[in-house]
């Protein structure tokens, strides 16, 4: 079962653009900018509390965040990701129940994460991301 909110998913065009408003504006901290190669994607977190921001950009465009973008008329929260212990387990039981699934099984995550997405279809429009964080259990 989830434990708390790990991150919160907006999807940019451009990271470095968009963290102007988060860090001049609001005055939060942006950390180190990843790629996720598998993901076609960059991204960046700004921690906030215990929760953290997650800037997400398409580094081609043929990568679903880009899909996304174009679909929705640009940028926008992309997903809400739980944080849980077991994230194989988490699938499992979830496919078990009958949720689909994007992800049949976990795959690298940013910032050393195993991750799975839930289909939004199965969460009434909400793309969910399951997280865990490797080296906690």
């Amino acid at each position: 079962m989830p434990s708390k909110i790990n991150h919160i998913g907006i999807a940019v065009p451009d990271i470095a653009v968009a963290a102007k408003f988060y860090t001049e504006a609001l005055g939060l901290t942006l950390g180190g900018v990843e790629e996720v190669a598998s993901q076609k994607v960059k991204v960046a977190f700004l921690p906030i509390g215990e929760v953290r921001l997650e800037l997400i950009q398409p580094t081609s465009p043929d990568s679903p965040v880009a899909k996304f973008l174009e679909k929705n008329g640009g940028p926008g929260i992309h997903h809400i990701a739980y944080e849980v212990a077991d994230v194989a387990g988490e699938v499992d039981r979830m496919k078990v129940a009958g949720v689909r699934m994007v992800d049949e099984t976990p795959r690298p995550g940013a910032h050393s994460t195993q991750i799975a997405f839930v289909h939004p279809k199965a969460s009434g429009g909400v793309l969910t991301e399951l997280v865990q964080e490797m080296g906690h259990s």
